[in-house]
């Protein structure tokens, strides 16, 4: 009774977080007590796409590639009117992310980087990988997906590595995203 008191407190708070900063929260996922007696629904968290400009393939790309990926976590787009969880622009400037919390953030798919000729898929891939709590790993070689640019032009490798979906899929499962929810604001200059 009191974990379920303290899973209903910790729920009012991040409701009221949320209604405060305007920022959709990552919902939590199953109570660990829950997930042993069945398998933990996946955190979904939603993207709008809607300022990507010529990215918004390459940005469901790759989401698509993180819901293949990992089991924890899914990345959906946001339905109309509805506060997402990942905000993703276009700009002139090079690729960054900006996470408020662990599943929330903006993306922005900077054109200077594929200016340079580094592919549009491993970009979005790479920092919707921000998003889900990933930090850079440079430099890197090419199979590491958050090596990012340093791994260079010709490195079209859009997946992660399995080290990468790891640390992830522990992020998120058993509730754990709501644990690491609250680590603050993050810049991921890529």
């Amino acid at each position: 009774m009191v974990r379920n008191a303290v899973r209903a407190a910790l729920v009012a708070i991040l409701a009221t977080l949320t209604l405060l900063t305007g920022q959709a929260m990552a919902a939590p996922a199953q109570a660990p007590h829950q997930a042993q007696a069945q398998a933990a629904d996946p955190v979904v968290l939603t993207y709008d796409a809607g300022e990507s400009a010529e990215f918004a393939d390459a940005v469901d790309s790759g989401a698509k590639v993180w819901n293949e990926s990992v089991t924890s976590v899914r990345l959906e787009p946001a339905k109309e009117g509805e506060q997402a969880n990942i905000r993703i622009v276009a700009d002139d400037g090079w690729p960054r992310t900006v996470t408020t919390s662990l599943g929330n953030g903006t993306v922005y798919m900077g054109r200077e980087a594929v200016d340079e000729g580094h592919d549009v898929v491993r970009i979005a891939s790479h920092e919707l990988g921000h998003i889900l709590g990933l930090p850079d790993v440079k430099p890197g070689p090419c199979s590491s997906l958050m090596s990012g640019a340093s791994a260079g032009t010709s490195c079209t490798n859009a997946n992660p590595d399995d080290s990468e979906k790891a640390a992830v899929e522990d992020a998120f499962a058993n509730g754990a995203a709501a644990e690491h929810g609250q680590r603050g604001t993050l810049v991921y200059q890529d």
